[in-house]
């Protein structure tokens, strides 16, 4: 199945929207007290984008093998995770190692495209 997820962090919380042809699924968390207000928004981005798959996984809306369409609204880590580049943050990093063993142990194509941030469904849960 086909999916399309878009996601968004600030200082204070991450969220998430996911959906297909069936249905949508909305979410927001407060950030954990390690991560609220300490790390950067595009920190704050890396932890939605593996949150928020690994949610979507744990109620078994992204099954093996599905393809998720993530929708990025930051150029710099459109190109990070579409080049598969090392980044200058050990954060940064960490938290792509975890994407990418998500999408390993489970198969999924994932495929990275550019948005603008108007078009970022998950902006609107963080307000």
């Amino acid at each position: 199945m086909d999916h399309t997820y878009y996601f968004d962090g600030d200082k204070k919380k991450i969220s998430w929207t996911i959906e297909n042809n069936d249905t949508r699924s909305d979410q927001s968390r407060i950030h954990i007290e390690d991560y609220y207000e300490k790390i950067s928004e595009e920190q704050s981005k890396y932890v939605a984008l593996h949150v928020g798959i690994f949610w979507c996984i744990g109620r078994f809306i992204i099954k093996n093998g599905d393809t998720v369409n993530v929708m990025i609204d930051l150029k710099s880590m459109f190109e990070h995770l579409s080049e598969k580049k090392t980044h200058d943050d050990p954060f940064v990093n960490s938290r792509t190692k975890f994407i990418e063993q998500l999408k390993d142990q489970r198969r999924l194509l994932i495929k990275y495209k550019l948005i603008e941030p108007t078009d970022n469904k998950a902006a609107l849960l963080l307000s």
